[in-house]
């Protein structure tokens, strides 16, 4: 009787232990991932589909004026879509081919990127758009440096975040 409930027992665990396997390797689609760029500590972890918009907003420091970056997750890259800026100013594209549109300047810029890095500041208020949702990634950072990339992620890892 007792060997049958161990037996009972090693089947369930197994059983178990086939299932969290099988959805630790289980591709359940991409995500962007914010994480601390010192200590690689996940802060936030947003499930994202091909051409979802991931945008950085914040107020430039010189100008303290609105700029917004706007990417394009395709194939696990960020593809830079669309900046809007307020004013010329430091770091902004004084070269480039610049359109106006409701009172900002536009710009398409070309590039895709693996990862980007942010420094978000108290005085520029970052904040990271994902889709139709909005993060304070100061509050999220506590104003640390952040990595922001695109990953697979699996069923396992989707249903733990």
């Amino acid at each position: 009787m007792l060997d049958s409930i161990h037996t009972r027992i090693l089947v369930v665990v197994a059983v178990l232990a086939l299932a969290v396997g099988v959805s630790a390797a289980v591709p359940a689609g991409q995500a962007l991932v914010v994480e601390d760029a010192e200590t690689g500590e996940r802060l936030k972890t947003v499930p994202v589909e091909e051409n979802t918009t991931v945008a950085l907003e914040y107020t430039h420091s010189v100008e303290k004026t609105r700029v917004l970056d706007a990417y394009a997750v395709q194939d696990g890259t960020l593809v830079m879509t669309r900046m809007e800026f307020k004013s010329y100013g430091a770091g902004l594209p004084a070269r480039a081919n610049v359109t106006t549109e409701n009172g900002s300047f536009v710009f398409n810029p070309q590039g895709s990127y693996r990862e980007l890095y942010v420094k978000p500041g108290h005085i520029a208020g970052h904040k990271l758009h994902v889709g139709e949702h909005t993060y304070d990634l100061v509050a999220l950072s506590d104003a640390r440096s952040v990595r922001l990339h695109v990953t697979e992620q699996s069923v396992l890892d989707a249903a733990l975040h």
